[in-house]
């Protein structure tokens, strides 16, 4: 079963405990948060008090992905909001190893993300470090964007480069995903998909999550 990463910036902030209920009661694994500071992408979402607020709720265990700069400074920060997964990107840490480092000392399982023009060699010699690599397969900071197809060969890439190495790390993709692409990407070896609009614009949300975790 592929894993289902619902992303909150496409929720409804007007009535988030409802969202959260659908959710905990869906099929999704885990629950992916954007955080955005206007800075390293053009876009700002949500701070640590929402975070905090989404785990008091939250049965699912929570993804944070920090689109920031320097994330490396907000470790016991994101740990102390209830994070289970923290989310990094390759292009914001300028020591990548002492942040994935800290991230484990701190309890979490660390993940690092790829935007779209990052090739994944770039990991090699951290792979087997990581818990999760994201694949971006849009430009990060807005939702609703279309996905770049060259994210399914970024993604037969990666799992070369994680079963080569004997690495654990799963493969997470974000950026246009639906059961068109979810079904592309999960055959050319993706473990978790993230998905917002998808999932929080449909009719059924939970039969949405329901759908893309029955790719195969």
């Amino acid at each position: 079963m592929t894993q289902v990463s619902p992303s909150l910036l496409s929720a409804n902030f007007g009535n988030l405990d409802q969202d959260l209920e659908m959710l905990n009661a869906s099929d999704a694994s885990m629950l992916h948060i954007d955080v955005m500071d206007g800075v390293f992408v053009p876009n700002i979402s949500f701070g640590f008090p929402v975070i905090e607020a989404i785990a008091r709720k939250a049965e699912k265990p929570l993804d944070v992905h920090l689109m920031i700069v320097d994330p490396g400074r907000y470790v016991n920060q994101v740990r102390d909001c209830g994070a289970a997964i923290m989310n990094v990107h390759w292009e914001a840490c300028t020591h990548l190893d002492r942040v994935i480092q800290h991230i484990h000392q701190a309890g979490m399982k660390a993940a690092v993300t790829l935007n779209p023009a990052t090739p994944v060699h770039f990991l090699e010699d951290i792979i087997e470090e990581l818990d999760m690599v994201l694949l971006m397969s849009v430009n990060p900071g807005f939702a609703a964007q279309k996905f770049i197809k060259g994210t399914v060969r970024k993604v037969a890439q990666l799992r070369q480069l994680i079963d080569a190495r004997q690495s654990k790390a799963l493969i997470e993709v974000d950026g246009g995903i639906n059961l068109e692409t979810g079904a592309e990407v999960v055959a050319a070896g993706a473990d978790v998909l993230v998905a917002g609009n998808f999932v929080f614009k449909a009719s059924d949300p939970a039969a949405a999550i329901a759908n893309l975790s029955r790719l195969s």
